[in-house]
């Protein structure tokens, strides 16, 4: 099966934890806010945090899927691929935050800018599942038989690629007086090394901070994109191995199967997105010295489990 997957959203909710805010001047260079940081006046100075919703968001889908099944003599094999884009303004339904990378407080006063790939993006997935029945060999007989009869092997592999975040900065840099400051993004630079801002398989160092710098002035909101920066990906192989036991003295369909299942069989790390660690400069335009460190894994190590399930 190969096909075609796309939709597109209109008027979608737009929500934002607090709207409460010093809102800037539009300049040339950009959305600029009050000087010094901290001067200007909220919208609303009767009032504390204000969540809003508002029905201007927008999304794009498109997405190429690919499915492949085979039916064998002793087992099957199921293949799937996707490889897609998903776009929006905002990814929450009910609340800023609904995703972990999610920005909380997008600027509501101008939607577009919050525009990028969504908090659920990923842009490549592939798994494969399989199933095979060893069968017993023509030679064994009696005990034999029994021993080296009824094994079956099976075995899920998934790969994708990580989902988007966006890297800012600590603390109130830009002076919006809000419950939820951290809205600001810093510059993406161009620069030797640069073509790709993050540092795969480097866990210490997953974001390259060199290739973000300070806007100047600081309370200038920065160039960088929501969601510019991808996470790192994933690899898993779970495998299962099972022994079918017909007891045919109770029924000819009791079972008595010893199931043995591996997690993770590889041990292989699977890290999360630096999003403990996502703020690259401080609210006084400091560099931040564990940017970019990642802390948690997507999976847990290899895990191994034994059971006797019984079927009847």
């Amino acid at each position: 099966m190969v096909g075609y997957v796309g939709s597109r959203g209109l008027h979608q909710p737009f929500r934002v934890e607090d709207v409460d805010i010093v809102v800037p001047a539009l300049t040339s260079q950009g959305y600029l806010w009050p000087s010094p940081a901290g001067s200007g006046t909220r919208l609303n100075l009767n009032a504390g945090r204000i969540t809003a919703g508002f029905w201007s968001g927008d999304s794009y889908y498109d997405a190429l899927e690919v499915q492949i099944k085979k039916k064998m003599g002793r087992g099957s094999l199921e293949g799937s691929y996707t490889w897609g884009k998903s776009i929006d303004t905002s990814s929450g339904s009910l609340v800023g935050d609904e995703y972990s990378n999610s920005i909380s407080s997008p600027l509501f006063f101008n939607p577009r800018l919050n525009r990028g790939l969504s908090d659920f993006n990923v842009a490549q997935n592939l798994e494969v599942n399989y199933t095979w029945e060893i069968g017993t060999p023509k030679w064994a007989s009696g005990s034999k038989g029994w021993a080296l009869g009824g094994w079956q092997i099976g075995g899920v592999f998934e790969a994708s690629t990580g989902v988007p975040f966006t890297p800012g900065f600590g603390g109130d840099t830009l002076g919006v007086k809000s419950t939820d400051p951290n809205i600001d993004v810093p510059n993406l630079i161009a620069g030797p090394g640069c073509g790709s801002p993050v540092n795969p398989g480097n866990p210490v160092g997953y974001i390259k901070t060199q290739c973000f710098a300070v806007p100047n002035p600081i309370i200038l909101r920065g160039n960088l994109g929501r969601n510019t920066l991808i996470g790192p990906g994933l690899v898993n192989f779970d495998f299962s191995l099972f022994k079918n036991n017909y007891i045919k003295r109770i029924s000819d369909r009791f079972n008595a199967q010893f199931r043995a299942e591996f997690f993770n069989i590889l041990n292989h790390p699977n890290f999360a997105p630096p999003l403990d660690n996502r703020n690259i400069f401080d609210s006084a335009g400091n560099r931040v010295a564990n940017a970019g460190l990642i802390t948690s894994t997507q999976t847990p190590s290899r895990q191994i489990q034994f059971a006797v399930k019984l079927i009847w």
